[in-house]
């Protein structure tokens, strides 16, 4: 295995200088620092995980969280994650703080600024797809405090990896299975978050592409927005399907799914209409179960919560990027008879 001298005498530095870079101990020349990364890889180096320990336990890092807080149960499993990985970070004298705020980029972009006032070592965020937010985020990066984004990504930013569901291949199998379960006129309507949330109209558009060979028949309807709050959804489902009895199909392509199953009940539609959503949770089991949901689709929400943590702290403490910018969650797809 190289050792720290063989690797400074290949990149004609000193000693100090290899173990600054390696450990992530201070500032070096950003040109010196890549022609010592690029040696370390060549040679294979890995760091010794004692080493790692001792480092990450004298730096004392901070980590903070920022998620949605919405009624939708998917984060309450995500922070089950978080806090698991949370309570394994502790041994490494690492703290991690969460946020919870509404779907808004000014909340976030306030959020991001209590974290840094914290002076937390990194941040693993849902980001809303915002110019303001993409710009904070690279921001970050330049200061050295870098990002994860989990559940939702954002285009073009500075983050060092992204976790959670692959969105259009998500909504692509929610076309899939509406086109398995139903016949030859389909009218369906779309239930989303917010058009701000990049998952929300990823999975919308993997949808409609997946539909576009079958539009003579599975036609869409409409398109309707709730936040992720059950209250607006319950009200908004029922103004769609009063609005539009001709539907026949409905896809919830984010939150608010409880909401939106009764009032699928209330209006005495289960059974009737074909359902897709996402996660599995205790409402979703209950509305299965009911035969007002058909199947859902799930994402692994304690993966979303615990891999953004390890990734962060893996390159805070040994300067390693994530080897995968994408790493997806499987597609988990639940029904009565297996949920």
């Amino acid at each position: 295995m190289a050792t720290l001298k063989e690797i400074a005498a290949l990149a004609g530095v000193s000693r100090g200088t290899v173990d600054r870079v390696l450990n992530n101990r201070g500032s070096v020349n950003p040109d010196t620092a890549r022609k010592i990364n690029e040696v370390a890889k060549a040679l294979d180096y890995k760091p010794n995980k004692a080493g790692l320990v001792l480092a990450a336990q004298k730096k004392k890092l901070k980590l903070g969280v920022i998620l949605f807080s919405t009624s939708n149960p998917f984060f309450a499993d995500v922070l089950k994650g978080i806090e698991e990985k949370a309570e394994d970070l502790a041994s490494y004298n690492c703290t991690v703080v969460v946020k919870q705020i509404p779907i808004s980029a000014d909340a976030q972009l306030n959020a991001i600024d209590e974290l840094t006032d914290e002076e937390v070592s990194g941040i693993a965020l849902a980001p809303c797809n915002d110019d303001r937010v993409r710009i904070r985020i690279n921001e970050l990066y330049e200061q050295g405090i870098p990002v994860v984004t989990l559940n939702t990504d954002i285009e073009n930013s500075k983050r060092i990896a992204y976790v959670g569901s692959h969105y259009k291949k998500s909504g692509a199998t929610a076309a899939g299975l509406l086109k398995l379960m139903t016949g030859q006129d389909v009218q369906i309507g779309i239930i989303t978050g917010s058009s701000d949330i990049l998952c929300h109209t990823e999975r919308i558009a993997g949808f409609t592409d997946t539909l576009k060979p079958y539009e003579e028949q599975m036609h869409i309807v409409s398109i309707i927005e709730t936040h992720d709050d059950e209250i607006e959804s319950y009200e908004q489902t029922i103004k769609l399907l009063k609005e539009h009895p001709e539907i026949n199909a409905l896809f919830f392509a984010a939150g608010g799914v409880y909401g939106g199953c009764r009032a699928i009940s209330t209006l005495g539609l289960g059974g009737r209409l074909r359902v897709i959503a996402f996660d599995k949770a205790d409402t979703t089991e209950q509305f299965l179960q009911e035969g007002v949901l058909s199947a859902v689709i799930c994402q692994q929400p304690r993966i979303q919560g615990k891999k953004p943590l390890d990734l962060l702290f893996t390159y805070l403490t040994s300067g390693e990027l994530p080897k995968n910018e994408y790493n997806y969650t499987a597609v988990d797809i639940r029904i009565l008879e297996n949920i």
